[in-house]
């Protein structure tokens, strides 16, 4: 399907399925955490999907091409962002799968039902507000600060949206890892699973993947570290699988 393009944007291969996403590098382009979000959560046949502050849209779009998942939605904050990830939707003709809602996460519990959605997953801002803050109001920084959302919002909203045994999916940075436990703790979100993800196999994890439990047990599965890159700018296999060269 044809789609409008604005001024400053492109439109990428997902090199998945022949899907596509349409970017603007002046305002945020997605990175490798979002694509190894989408291949470390797990849905099920069935289940029902949503990512807290989508972006581009393009974890639900990786989603519904790798899994069987009846339905997937995005909640983004700023509208020409949900605007552009809605017609990356429509690129790729995903419409009856995928929906992109524009709302803030802080209020994902009233904008939808409590306890409705299986999974969720998010790959929220890393860095504390005030960390190199220039222009608040700006995507990127939005994107990449916690702007207009912190760790506590995203983990109490999905809390509230998930029903018991609903599990939640996270990518982080190791450094937070003492916050996101206590959080998800008050939240009664057990964390089940765990991966580091680290640049070489000689260098310390830049990364976290984490899977919660919503009433789970206290059990925590830590999965072998995933490795980048077996050589400067070569992909280890298992990233090239993920990405699906």
């Amino acid at each position: 399907m044809d789609v409008e393009l604005k001024e400053g944007e492109r439109i990428d291969d997902l090199q998945r399925n022949g899907y596509r996403i349409i970017q603007n590098p002046a305002r945020f382009c997605f990175g490798m955490d979002a694509v190894l979000l989408s291949g470390f959560a797990e849905v099920k046949k069935g289940e029902t999907v949503l990512d807290l502050g989508t972006g581009t849209g393009i974890i639900p779009i990786l989603l519904e091409g790798r899994t069987q998942g009846s339905y997937f939605t995005g909640l983004e904050i700023q509208e020409d962002m949900a605007e552009m990830a809605s017609r990356s939707v429509a690129l790729n003709g995903q419409q009856e799968k995928i929906r992109i809602v524009r709302g803030d996460l802080r209020e994902a519990s009233r904008i939808f039902r409590g306890a409705s959605f299986d999974v969720i997953v998010s790959n929220p801002p890393y860095m504390a507000e005030n960390q190199g803050l220039k222009n608040p109001d700006s995507p990127l920084a939005i994107a990449r600060h916690e702007v207009s959302c912190n760790l506590e919002d995203i983990i109490r909203e999905s809390a509230g949206l998930l029903p018991d045994g609903g599990r939640f999916y996270l990518v982080h940075r190791p450094r937070r890892l003492a916050d996101i436990f206590a959080c998800l703790n008050a939240y009664h979100l057990e964390p089940k699973r765990l991966r580091m993800v680290h640049p070489f196999a000689d260098r310390p994890a830049n990364m976290v993947l984490i899977e919660a439990r919503r009433g789970g047990g206290r059990f925590l599965k830590a999965d072998p570290p995933l490795i980048v890159y077996q050589a400067p700018g070569v992909y280890h296999r298992e990233i090239t699988e993920i990405y699906g060269y």
